[in-house]
């Protein structure tokens, strides 16, 4: 496999991915999401063998920490590398010391990845998905807070 870049989100990049995104082509409002995303320059792109592979969003609106929302990978680019390198855009760019982000309880495969990633588990909400709780993990990150 070709390297992996990671780069900010342009506008030109949002029907990419919603491509990448399986939910993106069932729900208007994650397209909404994605797009929001990018105008406001949360959203980082991973681009492999030439394509989008891959896409995360971060924002700084829990409880004023950064907060990844979504990673998200092309099925035919999983099992590379690439988020793992989404990841490590997001913790980059994060302007806290304090790193957050969640995944279903369903999710082995998300928890395996945050686990290698370094983030360890900080928390769990009910309610949000029934009967499959939200896993909160979190990372200390060396930034200043501001």
């Amino acid at each position: 496999m070709n390297a992996v870049r990671v780069r900010p989100a342009a506008v030109g990049d949002v029907p990419a991915l919603w491509r990448c995104d399986t939910l993106a082509e069932l729900r208007a409002d994650r397209k909404s999401q994605i797009e929001r995303a990018v105008q406001r320059q949360e959203c980082f792109v991973a681009e492999a063998e030439g394509e989008v592979a891959g896409f995360s969003i971060l924002h700084h609106e829990f409880f004023g920490r950064g907060f990844i929302s979504l990673v998200i990978v092309a099925g035919e680019f999983r099992r590379r590398g690439i988020a793992l390198s989404l990841l490590g855009a997001a913790e980059n760019a994060c302007r806290t010391s304090k790193l957050f982000t969640s995944t279903n309880a369903s999710n082995v495969p998300a928890q395996a990845l945050l686990r290698k990633s370094g983030f360890s588990r900080s928390g769990v909400v009910d309610n949000l998905d029934p009967g499959d709780p939200e896993y909160i993990y979190f990372k200390e990150v060396r930034r200043h807070e501001g």
